[in-house]
């Protein structure tokens, strides 16, 4: 099925100077999608920009008042809070907390804040809209080393679930995608090693790592018409992982 989002307003999506963020981007962009394409990295948002015809708007997830002045005024429909910071490798006995506490404020306070304020826009402009928050696999079972950033992804989740809640009301949905692990360089240093990625592949039954547009084909789905009766669903896209 192919998704049409040319009668929609403005998707802001995060973290689109990543993987699943691009990927993202560039499939609301095919759809006919007026895109809003956000991060940190402002060489990777213009090479999107050029190549998929997205609006770039940076701006700091940590920072409400950077997140208040850039949405402001803006009129939004959707979001995708795709934006989030890995953290560490460690256990709650030796995690440092101030790693912990950054993780907390990106991946969960960061996107709290752009919900915060981008459906302040919706409710003003009246025609509903969706949001899709972008979990973890980490959040739905204990995985070694990952006390942040599971911690961080769970309290995403409850963000999803209770926002679905509140919202609704005004024709807004909220919903997660829970991602299996993507092999980019910055999960290579970890997932990439035999002894941790070779057991964890065998305990899933597809056996191998998603791709990013396998992540960002279910945020477009969820943002879609197609999904018009789904709200507060945390999806898993694990490959079945969390199904075992």
């Amino acid at each position: 099925m192919m998704y049409k989002f040319s009668d929609k307003g403005a998707i802001l999506v995060t973290g689109a100077s990543g993987g699943i963020g691009a990927a993202t981007v560039r499939q609301l962009c095919s759809a006919g999608g007026n895109v809003i394409a956000s991060g940190q990295n402002t060489d990777q948002l213009h090479k999107l920009a050029k190549e998929t015809g997205c609006a770039t708007l940076p701006f700091d997830l940590a920072s409400e008042e950077g997140v208040r002045e850039a949405i402001e005024g803006l009129d939004v429909w959707g979001v995708v809070n795709c934006g989030g910071f890995g953290g560490e490798i460690a256990t709650p006995m030796d995690t440092d907390i101030d790693i912990f506490d950054k993780v907390i404020s990106i991946n969960a306070r960061g996107a709290l804040l752009v919900t915060k304020y981008a459906t302040q826009s919706m409710i003003r402009l009246g025609k509903g809209g969706a949001i899709v928050n972008v979990s973890s696999q980490a959040a739905l079972v204990a995985l070694k080393g990952h006390i942040s950033y599971g911690s961080s992804k769970a309290a995403l989740d409850n963000i999803t679930r209770v926002s679905a809640l509140e919202l609704g009301k005004y024709g807004i949905r909220v919903n997660s995608v829970n991602p299996t692990v993507v092999m980019t360089e910055m999960s290579a240093f970890y997932w990439g090693r035999p002894d941790i990625g070779e057991p964890f592949l065998d305990q899933m039954p597809l056996g191998r790592w998603a791709t990013e547009d396998e992540i960002a084909a279910p945020i477009v789905f969820l943002l879609s018409d197609a999904a018009s009766m789904i709200t507060g669903v945390c999806l898993p896209v694990d490959g079945g992982f969390t199904a075992c």
